[in-house]
């Protein structure tokens, strides 16, 4: 028989956690048509994987991509780290459905809560669609990577309330047509029903975004009519994502299960913020998924696997301190203002511990908390010699100094006239054994790229390529064979994406080529290939040497093909 594309010479780790085999991977029409030694068979094209792994692709759930696949067919980076599968519309809005007077709205959003640059999105083809069918119509044979889309709530509020789905509750009607617009939506191919009620989203005029007035009775019936179709999942941001779930939140996530019967998503289970450590709280945590999976009701809560590293600098390309007051206008200043504010001594006096007390009131903006002291480094610092600050964090340095941390931090960006370039790393041992002990929590989803999100920060396509690499491989967390499931597999399984995660005869050839002695994150570089020449981070990877999409290769030794094969991806 000749194959359209043979996988020749690898390991094959099928991702259902089964041992591994010395076998070759026959593909024919998308399909995979035979897995054995194919040895005399022939094919159009042959990936040689000897001394490699041979794995399905990596099915991602937790992106923003719906914006850029417009523009980008590939998902880059996610496709370089061995993505085959990416899910967008998380968080309560999506690319769709939008009006075509509301773009600009849906673009604000966008460009607030997950921070991308307002120039780039007008790459974003918003006059090619305005229902969500018609999104997903557009995207038809114009993919490299398989992609699939929440429906957001944000989207449906606006696009039956207009200017009101930010100010007050729906009415009767109104509910009864968004519940139309998710049906809708779904039977058009959506993976189901996004939502948010955390304080920390607002639009670019600091009000909430339209899905934090929903009423409880909306939310329950737009899960529901997401829920008709059998399918899918629901993402939903409880209020107190970010700082520590109440009994409340608990009650509406297992309300959203039991009036849809799908999975419902969370983030931050395990943990009292986003820069706190994640196993922080996990026990009570625990008791709550233990008690949401007797009654039926399971949810899962994805868990960030790889540390935040990202670029803090004393200018206007730090997001990071917008909690922050001082710290934060302080960033927009003209360098003559910044240097004036910093001999202020009534602005250094709130300054002093401006970081370590930033503002938790949504009603005057946001709430995201900025880095802590003690994950901050310094990178590099015309004054500070590298022997003296390396591996040293801001508190470390401070303590030695005998100053307060922001007060050591200021100072140095005066003596540098603010060319310090400081590092968050949330990393350190007791990160490593919090991450090590919640990870394998069979309701914890292992993920959370925001793959398309928060460019400017920080690309963590990565995430894949540093889960293979240190908890599989250095930390052995997990065997090979069960690190592939837990990001294949199981995320398929639990989106209702039964036809992707695995391989096995008959089913879509979505697979990843990797060295297991090599995969891991590289570098990351800021490049300016974002449209109107905006610029984002870039998380490059190593060992990953082929993403296969519907049996045919997107990416070679590093390299697009510019090949399309990419489809459509609905629960089933």
């Amino acid at each position: 028989m000749e194959y359209d594309l043979i996988v020749r010479g690898g390991t094959v780790v099928d991702g259902t956690g089964l041992p591994r085999r010395r076998i070759d991977i026959g593909i024919k029409d998308g399909k995979i048509a035979r897995m054995a030694r194919l040895d005399g068979d022939t094919a159009k094209e042959e990936i040689d994987a000897t001394g490699k792994i041979v794995a399905p692709g990596i099915v991602d759930a937790h992106t923003h991509y719906d914006p850029q696949i417009t523009f980008d067919p590939y998902a880059t980076m996610s496709c370089f780290h061995g993505v085959t599968t990416v899910l967008g519309g998380n968080c309560g809005f999506s690319a769709a459905p939008v009006r075509a007077a509301d773009r600009e709205y849906i673009k604000n959003i966008f460009a607030r809560v997950e921070d991308m640059d307002p120039i780039a999105l007008n790459g974003v083809k918003f006059d090619k669609f305005e229902t969500f069918d018609e999104f997903l119509s557009l995207l038809h044979g114009n993919l490299g990577i398989n992609f699939a889309c929440y429906v957001g709530h944000s989207n449906v509020r606006r696009w039956v309330m207009g200017e009101d789905a930010w100010q007050r509750e729906a009415t009767e009607d109104e509910i009864v047509q968004m519940c139309e617009i998710v049906s809708e939506a779904m039977k058009a191919g959506a993976a189901g029903f996004s939502t948010s009620l955390l304080g920390t989203h607002l639009d670019t005029q600091n009000r909430p975004v339209p899905s934090r007035l929903a009423s409880r009775d909306e939310l329950l019936r737009l899960a529901e009519a997401a829920g008709k179709s059998g399918s899918g999942s629901i993402c939903f941001l409880p209020e107190g994502t970010i700082r520590g779930q109440s009994s409340d939140d608990h009650d509406m996530i297992v309300a959203l299960a039991k009036a849809s019967g799908l999975p419902v998503i969370v983030q931050g289970l395990g943990g009292k913020s986003k820069i706190d450590v994640p196993g922080s709280g996990w026990e009570a945590a625990k008791e709550r998924l233990d008690e949401a999976q007797e009654a039926g009701t399971p949810f899962y809560s994805m868990l960030i696997a790889r540390p935040f590293d990202r670029q803090v600098a004393f200018d206007e390309t730090n997001h990071h301190w917008q909690a922050c007051g001082l710290w934060h206008a302080m960033t927009k200043m003209p360098i003559e203002g910044r240097r004036a504010l910093l001999r202020d001594s009534e602005a250094r006096e709130q300054m002093r511990f401006g970081i370590e007390n930033p503002n938790t009131d949504p009603s005057k903006g946001t709430i995201i908390p900025p880095p802590q002291w003690p994950v901050v480094f310094v990178e590099s610092s015309p004054t500070l010699p590298e022997e003296k600050h390396q591996n040293k964090s801001i508190a470390q340095l401070a303590e030695e100094a005998g100053k307060a941390p922001g007060d050591f931090a200021l100072d140095l960006a005066l003596a540098d006239d603010f060319a310090t370039k400081l590092r968050w790393r949330m990393t350190g041992p007791e990160w490593d054994a919090s991450v090590a002990a919640t990870q394998t929590d069979p309701r914890m989803l292992i993920g959370t790229s925001d793959g398309g999100a928060h460019l400017a920060k920080d690309d963590q396509a990565d995430w894949s390529s540093y889960f293979l690499g240190v908890w599989v491989r250095e930390r052995k967390v997990w065997s090979l064979e069960e690190g592939v499931r837990q990001i294949t597999q199981v995320p398929a399984g639990i989106l209702g994406f039964h036809d992707r995660g695995t391989l096995r005869v008959g089913g879509w050839a979505d697979i990843m080529v990797f060295d297991e002695d090599e995969i891991g994150p590289l570098r990351k570089d800021f490049v300016k290939d974002l449209p109107g020449g905006v610029g984002r981070y870039k998380a490059y990877g190593k060992g990953v040497y082929a993403t296969v999409v519907n049996g045919e290769p997107i990416v070679l030794n590093g390299e697009l093909t510019g090949k399309l094969p990419g489809a459509i991806v609905t629960p089933a």
